[in-house]
């Protein structure tokens, strides 16, 4: 536990495991909170501040720091929503969730809009696994269902997206092998 200088805060946790979060689950965490708001970064970094001004450091960071951030990245989209008049130029600005690889395997533009059509439940557990590496359990945690609920909307998500982009599925696997 240490004292910061500048603002006489109390730290919970030392700055080593605060480094530690921000190294393995900022780019995530951002990537998250960029499905609801303009201005990603400055919600991760409100998290972090939160998250160190704790009288009681919570027992598991990592899924305290996904639900603060997406209860303040819901908060900050809906503020922008109100500032603007039309969605679409909203949607027109926000950035690409994927890049070309080098061999051009996908098309960064026709798969972020793909993502973006998707009911909100099925690209949330979408981003949060794949990208943000969380297991049905933390992601049911976070968003309010069951874990079933959440694999069952990351399998509709899945598919809804690979008849979209007209892939299809590499291999059948049965619920039990995923």
């Amino acid at each position: 536990m240490g004292r910061s200088a500048r603002s006489g805060v109390i730290l919970m946790m030392g700055p080593e495991v605060l480094g530690r979060l921000i190294d393995e689950h900022g780019a995530a965490l951002l990537l998250y909170a960029r499905q609801w708001c303009a201005a990603p970064e400055d919600v991760v970094q409100d998290a972090f501040v939160k998250l160190v001004t704790q009288k009681q450091a919570p027992e598991r960071a990592v899924s305290w720091l996904y639900r603060v951030v997406r209860n303040a990245a819901v908060d900050a989209g809906r503020a922008a929503q109100r500032r603007r008049r039309h969605e679409t130029q909203a949607a027109a600005a926000a950035p690409q969730w994927f890049c070309l690889t080098e061999r051009g395997e996908i098309d960064g533009e026709t798969a972020s809009q793909a993502l973006q059509t998707l009911p909100m439940e099925e690209r949330e557990v979408i981003v949060a696994h794949l990208w943000g590496g969380l297991t049905f359990d933390q992601i049911a945690e976070l968003i309010g269902v069951s874990s079933s609920t959440a694999h069952r909307w990351y399998l509709a998500g899945l598919a809804a997206l690979r008849e979209k982009l007209g892939v299809a599925c590499p291999t059948k696997t049965s619920i039990r092998d995923s």
